[in-house]
């Protein structure tokens, strides 16, 4: 064969395999397969393009999207736009990084191995917890490890989750709880948050884990404190599922109470990226360590006495026996936790409280000016970017003429929140300008 016959579709080198095979044609292949498995007539395909025809063809369906540059968006509900300085694309982007996968040896990972435990240290530090893993794949799947977690510990089967966390990230955890056989349980909100009243009462020796947002969905500061208290009096954990840029300003919620906390980690320098890849972000207390799913990674030293890190306390079962795994995930997010990790630094502590403020003053500002143009505010509760607006009878309205607009006046709370039918969760973060917030709430106030 010709060195470069791995390319498909080059008719001399598939006839030469086939020959090396001792096959006439390449349905020989196939013999194995029952006639009726098989498809039995050639692909309904288009014909062959080139590289240049299939590059425009995608440029024009990508073209077909909308981006937060080209448009102003108050979208958030998991996912925001926040500015990534320019070093944190320059230090990911490099191949010793970029093309690393799995660090499983230590005397040639070096490098990878010390970055995630760098942000091992970031991530247990910003959540105020004992130890974190080496990131899994996303916030709402954290969710899911988390409350199997608890219930393993616990050895209880009931968990009960506020209906005021992202409803994603709930639909993913009634996924894992269902094949663990764990009973989900949903406490009201009220006003807002978590309705305690009747968390209190839904709370018992069966429960093994309460699980709130951080800010909530709707942006809103939980009371973590009572929460704790309600939830360990009955023997219980605490999950607490964060916004990690509130935490420049916020509580760290294993402070708080928190027995696990977990997040998506997409606000750590990882762009929007039309939903992904994203960032897993897990932490615990020593306590529950070895009940961490996924990698963790150690320091040690070498024979020399020199600083070194391995892979650690490896509790899934790719590396010890199925039945004592904690879970079967495969992998992390290792480029995505490296993204995060040069994020943070390059901040650092007082940056990220400064980031933090901007945040939360541009986001109250939002709201007292679209207030003044004639918004109502349906929530009166403390929040950090996020709030929840109403036009009354007018929302759908005043929404759909500003989207014409090219702009995304937030998330419509009535697709997973009937009971806010009219209301619209706005996100603010420091990447949109006063001017522009004045802009569009002037813009609405000749449509009411």
């Amino acid at each position: 064969m010709s060195d470069w016959s791995y390319l498909p579709g080059v008719s001399e080198d598939r006839a030469q395999m086939l020959n090396a095979l001792g096959l006439k044609d390449i349905t020989e292949l196939f013999a194995d397969i029952p006639a009726h498995l098989q498809l039995g007539r050639p692909y309904q395909l288009d014909k062959p393009a080139s590289e240049w025809e299939l590059m425009r063809e995608f440029g024009q369906m990508a073209s077909a999207n909308v981006n937060v540059d080209q448009a102003i968006s108050f979208l958030g509900a998991g996912a925001y736009d926040h500015f990534i300085p320019s070093v944190v694309p320059a230090v990911v982007s490099r191949s010793e990084f970029y093309t690393a996968y799995t660090p499983y040896q230590p005397e040639i990972s070096q490098g990878i191995l010390q970055a995630i435990f760098e942000y091992q240290t970031m991530v247990a530090e910003l959540f105020g917890m004992d130890v974190s893993n080496a990131s899994v794949y996303d916030g709402p799947t954290a969710l899911g490890e988390a409350a199997l977690m608890a219930s393993t510990h616990t050895r209880r089967d009931k968990v009960l989750v506020s209906s005021a966390v992202n409803p994603e990230y709930r639909k993913v955890l009634k996924t894992y709880a269902s094949g663990q056989h764990i009973e989900i349980l949903e406490v009201t909100q009220k006003d807002g948050v978590t309705d305690l009243d009747r968390l209190a009462k839904m709370l018992s020796e069966e429960v093994g884990a309460v699980i709130v947002g951080y800010p909530n969905f709707f942006g809103n500061v939980e009371d973590l404190d009572a929460i704790a208290e309600l939830a360990h009096q009955k023997g219980a954990l605490l999950i607490v599922s964060t916004y990690p840029v509130a935490l420049g300003i916020l509580e760290a919620p294993g402070h708080l109470g928190a027995d696990i906390v977990v997040a998506e980690g997409q606000s750590l320098g990882n762009p929007l990226s039309f939903g992904g890849p994203y960032l897993g972000m897990m932490a615990t207390t020593n306590a529950l360590m070895r009940r961490l799913p996924g990698r963790i990674v150690g320091e040690t030293k070498d024979r020399g006495g020199r600083r070194g890190f391995v892979l650690t306390l490896q509790a899934r079962e790719q590396h010890i026996r199925r039945e004592k795994a904690s879970s079967n995930i495969c992998s992390n997010q290792a480029l995505n936790a490296l993204a995060a990790t040069v994020y943070l630094s390059s901040l650092g502590p007082k940056g990220f409280a400064e980031l933090a403020r901007h945040n939360y003053a541009k986001a109250h500002y939002a709201q007292k000016r679209f207030i003044a143009a004639g918004a109502t505010r349906v929530y009166q509760q403390p929040f950090f970017n996020e709030f929840v607006i109403t036009f009354g009878d007018e929302t759908d309205k005043v929404y759909r003429e500003l989207l014409n607009d090219g702009i995304f006046l937030g998330y419509p709370l009535y697709r997973e929140y009937p009971d806010v039918e009219n209301g619209l969760l706005i996100a603010v973060t420091e990447t949109m300008p006063k001017s522009t917030i004045d802009f569009v709430a002037s813009r609405w106030e000749g449509l009411l």
